[in-house]
């Protein structure tokens, strides 16, 4: 969420710098809005002061001749009018805060200023690569044709289990699957010193409204009725992660706090109908090994640096190439203030695919949760950062290294860096 005294500052410089993210910022609306509150802050402070003069007027009331219990009367008939007024005006007033307050949550994160401008992923700027495409002397297949040859995926009992954009794993393919996640998350914990947590698969709607999935994107979320109130599967760890510190001030000795975290993933794509329909590359549920970090407001461009290198090196490991890139305006996030991708290079589609997105969302988060760290310069409580990442998704992980790894006869190669996580086994298939 912006902070609404730098929209009040200048509303027109905020409209400018989300342009970039072809937001169209209503600064009319908000300029009413603020002036109506303002109108109804004032209006209250003045029937307040007249419901104190009017409590005075006893004694001038029984100066003009009228009795005690007449002056009386009078006095509570003016305050009983004053009453009715100031309750109609905090209504007022509150209505408006709300109008304003949806307006803002509503409101995407400002783009940082070393953001590229661009409209989509084709105007994003590559920063580096790493490894090289591998060559193969027969025809590739992608990884559907791999996975199914095997009998390691199978989509149609998948989809008699429950629909379309899911899969079933099973044998060499299932646990290779497992070892990524353990190969993910031994990296993380011991090289990268992130604490391993375990949060639940279903937050409420505040978590979601915490780091900006709600109000805006409900309809990419899958929704289950309990009694009297809702719960949401979760997108993506970072919604129960990030939330952890929801409404809490550690102290500034803590940081960074650094957690990573292995979740399935539910998604109901509600927007990319007809895109990625082929495979596991866009699933309705799928796992992520999840990096979370708290950090000071000064050590949050560092900090999503360090992070995406993490990611990188799990990559690295499977000596997978790929590339990192830096999103345009128009591929940024709702939430994030910056994001680097990360794209693997997959030979079924002849291209590279995002398989990793790590973002620094400033302080945007942190203000909708009330996430803060107490400053021991001023000791006072303010705004962490928060910044977030895969590491990796383990699905399109699989995918790469099903495809990068394939054989001729159709087995798989099992990775030099997965081999402990398998029992040494050499191939799958």
């Amino acid at each position: 969420m912006l902070d609404i005294r730098k929209v009040r500052e200048n509303p027109e410089a905020v409209a400018k710098a989300l342009s970039k993210k072809y937001f169209a910022f209503d600064v009319e609306l908000f300029k009413s809005l603020d002036s109506n509150r303002k109108e109804a802050d004032v209006r209250s402070q003045n029937l307040q002061a007249e419901k104190k003069k009017a409590s005075k007027l006893i004694g001038q009331f029984i100066g003009q001749g009228l009795s005690v219990d007449e002056a009386k009367a009078k006095v509570a008939e003016t305050l009983s009018d004053i009453d009715a007024q100031l309750k109609t005006a905090v209504e007022e007033a509150k209505s408006v805060q709300e109008s304003i307050h949806n307006l803002l949550m509503a409101t995407p994160n400002i783009p940082d200023e070393s953001v590229p401008e661009g409209k989509d992923e084709d105007e994003n700027i590559e920063l580096r690569v790493w490894g090289e495409a591998k060559t193969y002397d027969f025809e590739v297949k992608d990884h559907v044709d791999l996975g199914v040859n095997l009998d390691g995926i199978d989509f149609e009992v998948a989809a008699k289990l429950t629909g379309s954009r899911f899969a079933v794993m099973k044998g060499q393919i299932a646990r290779m699957h497992r070892a990524l996640i353990q190969l993910m998350l031994d990296t993380h914990t011991q090289e990268h010193e992130y604490t391993e947590t375990y949060v639940p698969f279903m937050v409420n709607a505040e978590s979601l409204k915490g780091t900006g999935q709600l109000p805006k994107f409900e309809e990419d979320l899958f929704k289950i009725p309990f009694n009297d109130t809702h719960y949401y599967l979760i997108p993506t760890a970072e919604v129960p992660v990030t939330n952890l510190l929801r409404n809490e001030i550690v102290d500034a000795k803590q940081l960074p706090i650094k957690y990573t975290c292995h979740t399935p993933c539910f998604r109901s794509e509600a927007g990319s109908y007809g895109r990625d329909t082929r495979g596991m590359i866009r699933q309705h549920q799928f796992e992520k090994v999840e990096l979370v970090q708290f950090v000071k407001p000064q050590e949050s461009v560092q900090a999503l640096e360090d992070l995406t290198l993490h990611a990188e090196k799990i990559l690295q490991k499977l000596e997978l190439p790929f590339r990192t890139v830096k999103l345009c305006g128009g591929d940024l996030g709702f939430s994030a203030a910056m994001t680097l991708d990360l794209e693997v290079w997959l030979p079924g589609q002849g291209k590279y695919r995002e398989i990793s997105s790590c973002s620094n969302f400033l302080d945007y988060q942190a203000r909708r949760m009330q996430a803060r760290w107490r400053n021991p310069e001023t000791g006072k409580p303010e705004l962490l950062h928060t910044v977030n990442g895969s590491g990796l998704a383990v699905g399109r992980t699989l995918v790469a290294v099903l495809e990068n790894y394939q054989q001729a006869d159709g087995r798989i190669k099992v990775p030099e860096a997965l081999k402990p996580y398998m029992n040494n086994l050499e191939y799958v298939g």
